[in-house]
């Protein structure tokens, strides 16, 4: 098979709205209390936890978790005027699709959203520290 792992994807495709930014934090792993590390770059993990701007979002789909792995905490765009969020664009985004076990057996594909670095929209060239940064 021609991919392995993580599906490239556009921010576009992911988020047609948009997507706005509430803050990000440090992955730390559950069982070991260390902070979690990518397995394909060995730089800290951060999630930044997202709103999805698509009015017809409901439930999970409205809230999402996107993992940055980078050096040091990434860097938000500022506030929007009058909001509490921050309106963002993930570049170098991928999809990495995974069995979520449900109990009682019952098994769905789920998946995780990963970007290299995170940036205002429209920003050319204004990235925030991304894993392609701090390598």
């Amino acid at each position: 098979m021609a991919i392995q792992g993580a599906l490239p994807v556009e921010f576009g495709v992911v988020f047609p709205h948009g997507a706005y930014a509430l803050g990000v934090e440090a992955i730390t792993n559950f069982e070991t209390k260390r902070p979690e590390v990518d397995k394909d770059t060995g730089l800290p993990m951060w999630a930044v936890d997202v709103i999805d701007a698509d009015p017809e979002a409901r439930g999970k789909a409205k809230s999402v978790k996107v993992k940055i792995a980078a050096e040091v905490c990434p860097t938000l765009p500022d506030e929007a005027p009058g909001l509490p969020f921050r309106p963002v664009e993930f570049e170098g985004m991928a999809v990495r699709p995974y069995i979520e076990e449900l109990g009682r057996g019952r098994n769905r594909i789920a998946y995780s959203l990963r970007a290299r670095g995170v940036k205002a929209p429209g920003a050319a060239g204004r990235r925030s520290t991304s894993a392609k940064d701090a390598a």
